[in-house]
């Protein structure tokens, strides 16, 4: 049984907090490229670029799929279809926001910075996630973060549900 961590109220406060850290970041940059890693940091993403452009910074948003830089590809497992990575716009000597929805181990993080590189070279990555589960194994920390929950054993998952996929926003700790 699925326990609420976190409702559609809390995400919404969080986005809002986001949006008003990257205005302030935005100011010291020539516009921000903000990265979202499919599928949940994608959307998170695309709306925290809308919400970011409407307060009047210049925004460009893309999405990374990551399958094909993750160390654990060789563990099959079901994987879904890969997924073109969608980054229209040049990345060299920009601001480039990485946005995932739950930190956890770190590794989805450095596999997307991997493949980020590949499109260019950044001025600079911040990274921006919604929820740290904790449990890292490779030091990569949020510049940007909009909780934390400690989840205790591995066993247990936090899952964010969209709108957009899941028909409402919250999020919530599954056992498996």
């Amino acid at each position: 049984m699925d326990k609420l961590l976190y409702d559609a109220k809390w995400i919404d406060k969080a986005i809002d907090k986001f949006v008003s850290q990257l205005v302030d970041f935005a100011n010291d940059e020539s516009g921000i490229a903000i990265v979202g890693i499919r599928t949940r940091g994608a959307i998170l993403a695309k709306r925290i670029c809308q919400r970011v452009a409407d307060k009047g910074v210049i925004a460009e948003s893309g999405e990374l799929d990551i399958t094909l830089y993750r160390d654990d590809i060789s563990d099959g497992g079901g994987r879904k279809p890969i997924e073109a990575s969608n980054i229209n716009f040049d990345i060299n000597g920009r601001a480039v926001i990485l946005i995932d929805d739950v930190i956890y181990t770190g590794r989805t993080i450095r596999a997307a910075i991997d493949e980020l590189l590949d499109f260019g070279r950044p001025s600079s990555i911040k990274l921006l996630c919604l929820l740290d589960r904790g449990g890292r194994e490779l030091p990569i920390q949020p510049d940007f973060l909009g909780g934390t929950v400690a989840m205790g054993s591995d066993s247990n998952r936090v899952n964010l549900k969209l709108v957009e996929i899941d028909g409402v926003d919250e999020i919530v700790k599954a056992d498996n």
